[in-house]
């Protein structure tokens, strides 16, 4: 018998919630086939099977949280089912028959164990069958606020804290008046991403402290550099020429000059990067996520297009990894995809700086004293931990990014 555990994940990642069980109880899996669908604070990890065999117990349940290292399955040699193979038409009868009786009763066993587990997790969880065990507790006595009725772990914990704790009633009396609504609600329960998202941002609203400074850009030149060199560039490169790339290489240049903003806190002391891995935040479905865009110094326009739209591809379809998404020293997000004018970015932790890029928008703008035109321009944003980054420095590498766009050759002498 072999036992599912699960693997170490990462170095900052010690647990990860069970999305999804791919194979069920009773099931026949070859080894490296997927058993499972882990979600961790940044990615989800698909655990696969170390040796063949019959899927023959599921210890944790879809939404139980687990650690690393943690027994959550057992595999049994044997075959299921549905990995018998047919019989040989050449085959004597009664060879078949032997076969088939001498597989029956396995069969039988493994399918009556499923049905067990089935109809029990109908009711509980395992984690919750397993801690009601522990202390005793009759399941039926379990108030639960899963829609579907089943126990969880978190209601079993729940039901023993008024004997033990009574500090806890007013928590649990919050919670059952957030549940009484007099019209129709949905009870959605948050991924562990958003979770961690949501930990995060307010850690790092009370760990810092953050300012934003803006400005704005004249997208003209830009815009006309792109529209004279789109076709040729798409010829060359293979792939498009976005704003993305500009404003990677003008928040290098910058970087370059505030080296400041290329740095963290750690303790009492200043860790001041020499390297510019730039991370670029994606929207994805469960959440946002900001891959990393490497030695963004070194890379070309179109290789940082490249990259982004590679990057990018993956978090949509979350097949991210660890490594793809840890160890940025800035990061770059752009609202103006969704038509966002001006927004704050919150910061990246541990990173001390951010830049915000927003929708371009036809402004009138004064060319001079007696002459204004139509401009397209975008608001910028530069949110900034004022720990390290004092207002001179913020401002200047603002409006150092400013310049390099609204003259962007400069950008090919900077890189």
């Amino acid at each position: 018998m072999a036992e599912i555990k699960v693997p170490e994940l990462a170095e900052s990642i010690s647990e990860g919630t069970i999305a999804q069980w791919l194979k069920q109880p009773g099931d026949y899996v070859e080894q490296g086939e997927y058993l499972l669908e882990l979600e961790t604070d940044k990615v989800n990890v698909e655990l696969t099977a170390e040796e063949s065999g019959v899927l023959k117990e599921v210890l944790k349940d879809s939404g139980d949280t687990v650690q690393v290292g943690e027994i959550i399955g057992t595999i049994t040699e044997g075959a299921g089912e549905s990995s018998a193979p047919a019989p040989s038409e050449s085959a004597p009868a009664n060879e078949q028959t032997k076969e088939e009786a001498k597989a029956e009763p396995a069969a039988q066993e493994v399918s009556q164990e499923a049905q067990s587990e089935a109809k029990s997790r109908t009711i509980a969880s395992p984690a919750a069958r397993k801690l009601a065990r522990e202390k005793g507790i009759d399941l039926s006595q379990i108030p639960t606020g899963d829609p579907l009725g089943r126990v969880r772990k978190q209601d079993v914990e729940a039901y023993e804290k008024p004997a033990s704790k009574p500090a806890a009633q007013p928590k649990q009396q919050a919670q059952k008046t957030q549940q009484s609504f007099d019209k129709p609600v949905e009870v959605q329960k948050m991924s562990r991403r958003r979770q961690t998202i949501a930990k995060r941002l307010v850690e790092v609203q009370q760990t810092s402290a953050m300012l934003t400074t803006f400005n704005e850009v004249d997208m003209t030149a830009v815009m006309n550099l792109r529209k004279r060199r789109k076709d040729q560039f798409l010829e060359q490169n293979d792939v498009k020429l976005g704003f993305m790339s500009f404003f990677t290489k003008a928040v290098v240049a910058a970087l370059k000059k505030f080296p400041l903003l290329n740095a963290e806190i750690q303790g009492d002391e200043l860790i001041v990067k020499k390297f510019y891995d730039i991370g670029i935040a994606v929207a994805a479905e469960e959440g946002l996520v900001v891959p990393v865009v490497r030695d963004a110094d070194r890379l070309t326009f179109a290789g940082i297009e490249r990259e982004i739209g590679e990057l990018a591809k993956k978090a949509r379809n979350n097949k991210l990894t660890l490594g793809e998404l840890q160890g940025g020293s800035f990061t770059i997000t752009n609202g103006g995809t969704f038509g966002s004018l001006m927004s704050t970015p919150i910061l990246n932790s541990p990173q001390v700086g951010i830049l915000g890029m927003h929708k371009i928008q036809l402004r009138p703008v004064a060319i001079d004293a007696e002459r204004s035109e139509n401009r397209p321009m975008m608001y910028i944003a530069l949110s900034y931990d004022h720990r390290i980054v004092d207002g001179k420095e913020a401002v200047g590498f603002l409006v150092t990014i400013k310049n390099l766009l609204e003259d962007p050759e400069q950008l090919l002498l900077e890189g």
